[in-house]
């Protein structure tokens, strides 16, 4: 009989992706769950369970709420937080801050790029996995990259990467 071993990935994440993901799951354990116990509590004051909406939104919630506490703690379980001096400034990695201007319009975005389960493109959060992420990787200050985008081509020069 063969015994197959799985070792779970290590995850890489910053100390401030860290933190957000720490400070999520306290969230959901400490409030969320509470919370989500009471509206199931006063839902099954609303008469019969098979069928009140309430009842069932609750329990809907409380599966969202258990399987992130799920999620968040398998992800904190290994993860590996980048050190100051593992994230790169002579060209970009994980953990970089980069500073991109973009060739055709002359704007300037600067970004982090990140693991995908810390990205955020709202707060400017790049997945190393995305397309940008991944065209920036392993990039030096005065490079330039094109990025397919549902825009188009879209070119951008690397002008400054920093911690």
């Amino acid at each position: 009989m063969l015994v197959m071993e799985t070792q779970e990935e290590v995850i890489v994440l910053t100390s401030q992706g860290h933190q957000r993901i720490e400070e999520e799951l306290n969230r959901l354990v400490t409030v969320d769950r509470h919370e989500v116990a009471a509206r199931i509590r006063d839902a099954k004051d609303y008469g019969e369970l098979t069928e009140n909406a309430e009842y069932e939104a609750a329990k809907n919630a409380q599966a969202f709420v258990e399987g992130r506490i799920m999620d968040l703690k398998s992800i904190v379980g290994r993860a590996r937080i980048l050190r100051d001096s593992d994230i790169p400034t002579d060209h970009v990695g994980l953990g970089s801050i980069v500073t991109i201007q973009d060739k055709n319009f002359g704007d300037d975005w600067t970004v982090t790029l990140v693991s995908s389960y810390e990205a955020d493109p709202d707060r400017d959060l790049l997945s190393d996995e995305s397309p940008i992420g991944k065209a920036l990787l392993r990039k030096h200050v005065g490079e330039s990259v094109e990025v397919k985008t549902p825009d188009g081509l879209i070119a951008y020069e690397v002008t400054s990467i920093t911690k």
